[in-house]
């Protein structure tokens, strides 16, 4: 059985799925440089098995590849694998983008990848990751011990555990930060531009359906009602609001 991401204290494992050679190549040496340690993966059919025995902090794994294309290895491990799936996707492919973000991935970058933008990506999802050996990027004093409860549901940012009566709540690091945000502004509208600006760095340009897939997704767990929704609800035209009731 592979030593799980809390066992070990050693640098930020990654696993680049990626058939470009050349590219995988010159990705993985730049990451090397900034103390990661990176192993390549060049086959979807493979990349399945290679990331449960793995089991690394973070895998990025691009759309196009022989064998199995990355949605198909997301779909297969997003269950299974708790660490950060980003994916590689074509630059201006938004149906890519938003079908990565529907099967579970953490995020996604448009190829050909910039590096200092890709290494700061990597960054940001890995603070956010329960357990990743990333401690010279933890944010001082963030707050590790809030909890809050509505009704049935309580969430936890210490342990970063969601449940809603007495089933927990299966969450990606991304879906958790993201139901957290809300929840700590239950009451309140936050706007996408706010929820991309606190989550990943960068403002809404009124393309960017992140947000808007990922809120897709944590309704259905959360067994809100799409066409009617009352836990997370849309504010047309301002953005979203967590509702402090309708929770019993």
């Amino acid at each position: 059985m592979p030593a799980t991401r809390y066992d070990r204290a050693m640098k930020t494992r990654i696993l680049l799925v990626e058939d470009d050679e050349r590219l995988a190549d010159l990705t993985a040496e730049y990451l090397r440089k900034n103390d990661f340690e990176v192993t390549i993966e060049t086959r979807g059919d493979t990349a399945e098995a290679r990331i449960l025995h793995d089991d690394p902090e973070l895998v990025m794994l691009d759309v196009m590849l022989p064998g199995k294309d990355g949605f198909e290895v997301c779909r297969a491990v997003r269950t299974r694998y708790k660490g950060v799936i980003l994916m590689l996707t074509a630059r201006d492919e938004d149906l890519d983008q938003i079908l990565g973000l529907e099967l579970g991935a953490d995020d996604y970058i448009a190829k050909p990848v910039q590096p200092r933008l890709l290494l700061a990506r990597i960054k940001a999802l890995l603070r956010r990751s329960p357990g990743a050996a990333n401690p010279a990027d933890e944010s001082p004093g963030a707050d590790t011990e809030a909890e809050l409860t509505f009704g049935s549901f309580h969430i936890s940012q210490a342990t970063r555990n969601a449940q809603l009566g007495d089933d927990a709540i299966d969450l990606t690091t991304a879906e958790f930060d993201l139901l957290w945000l809300l929840a700590r502004h239950a009451g309140s509208i936050l706007s996408r531009d706010d929820l991309l600006q606190q989550l990943r760095g960068i403002g809404f340009d009124g393309l960017d359906r992140s947000i808007d897939a990922r809120i897709s997704r944590l309704r259905r767990k959360l067994g809100d009602d799409p066409e009617n929704p009352t836990r997370i609800k849309t504010v047309r035209g301002k953005g979203y609001l967590f509702s402090k009731h309708d929770w019993q």
